[in-house]
């Protein structure tokens, strides 16, 4: 007797934020690992009202609706095109509208439970550049933000003025920041909520995709020549202000030294995804991986030859022109940061004892991140 496979579908309605509605279609055999998710048309819709597609995905101040991002977002297998058009409507959601437009703090909130909602999930086949973009837009803050956590954080996300560097020049969103922007805090956690928006997590996964990869890699160096080219001749924070009882750290120069072993340990870490994959096979071949990051890279990434002080934001920062091509091998991130960094304080006329302390501070963060971060 033969054996008729028989496919099934079902259909669910799901009222996101803003009160959008969206049939959830899911169609497959009968064996569950065959399943996916379909998108409806009125899901693809949002790829065109981003306004639309930051409700669904804004949980709220206190991610009550964190829930409809999962239930759009959560699948580990999408029909068809269904992944590439979710990160079309996070791309949507969360980011700049136009050159020079701060994010919102409902599209910062999208940002977040975005994160959260992808947490511990296998993303589906398509999606990961889509979220690559999404972490690239919010460069400084995936990077601030990185091993916070507890509910000491405000939510989130916060508003402009929260951000606001204090007397002594601080913030702990970040230095050189676009004054009417709002920020995600990835770092922040709650329990009540099962809501945890793991930045490093998810930055892990999507390196196993070169086109993920090539986006985040872009951004952090992007970020990089941005960071360079705003603090002073000699390597310090312009915006520092010493407090009434300094102490050790309160210097001109210990925040930038702070700043940069993180640029160069995040880059030393996305470099350690990419050999620990090719180590356990989800790379299979690392050569034909590496082709495909350097056809999706834009270029390089170098500093302005004098001190700019303008502070723009944050999704211009990843979208800043690029140099000119890549030089050396674009796999080795010590070189292309160090390379980078050289070129900077010549241009500068950095002394070069204090470039030389910077360098050495790079090139340790660079290899720790290599080799000994999560």
């Amino acid at each position: 007797m033969r054996e008729h496979r028989l496919a099934v579908s079902a259909v669910a309605f799901v009222v996101l934020g803003g009160g959008v509605t969206i049939p959830l279609v899911l169609t497959g055999s009968d064996g569950p690992e065959q399943a996916c998710h379909r998108l409806a048309a009125s899901t693809r819709a949002l790829v065109d009202d981003p306004r639309a597609a930051t409700e669904a995905l804004d949980p709220g101040d206190d991610l009550a609706r964190i829930g409809s991002a999962r239930k759009l977002l959560a699948h580990n297998s999408v029909c068809g095109d269904g992944a590439q058009v979710l990160g079309r409507i996070v791309d949507g959601a969360t980011g700049s509208p136009a050159p020079g437009r701060p994010h919102t703090v409902a599209q910062a909130r999208a940002a977040y439970a975005v994160v959260a909602a992808v947490h511990d999930v296998e993303l589906p086949e398509g999606l990961a550049p889509g979220l690559a973009r999404m972490v690239a837009e919010y460069v400084v803050d995936a990077g601030e933000n990185r091993g916070w956590g507890g509910d000491e954080l405000p939510g989130p996300a916060i508003p402009p003025e929260k951000a606001r560097p204090d007397a002594e020049g601080w913030s702990k969103f970040g230095r050189f920041l676009a004054p009417d922007e709002a920020h995600s805090v990835f770092g922040y956690a709650d329990s009540s909520r099962d809501a945890d928006a793991d930045i490093e997590s998810l930055v892990a996964e999507l390196s196993k995709d070169p086109e993920a990869f090539a986006i985040l890699y872009d951004a952090e160096r992007a970020n990089f020549a941005h960071y360079l080219e705003r603090l002073t001749d000699d390597g310090a924070d312009p915006d520092f202000r010493p407090p009434s009882r300094p102490d050790s750290l309160s210097t001109t120069t210990a925040g930038p030294d702070n700043d940069l072993q993180d640029v160069a340990g995040r880059i030393g870490t996305l470099m350690k995804h990419r050999a620990g994959y090719a180590r356990d096979g989800t790379i299979p071949d690392l050569a034909a991986f590496d082709k495909a990051v350097r056809r999706h890279t834009r270029g390089a990434f170098r500093p302005d030859e004098k001190r700019l002080d303008s502070r723009p934001v944050m999704g211009d920062i990843a979208d800043r022109p690029v140099s000119g091509a890549v030089d050396g091998d674009l796999m080795d991130g010590r070189h292309q940061l160090i390379t980078v960094l050289d070129a900077w304080a010549k241009d500068r006329g950095v002394p070069a004892r204090r470039a030389a302390a910077m360098k050495q501070l790079m090139d340790e963060s660079y290899v720790r991140g290599l080799w000994l971060r999560f």
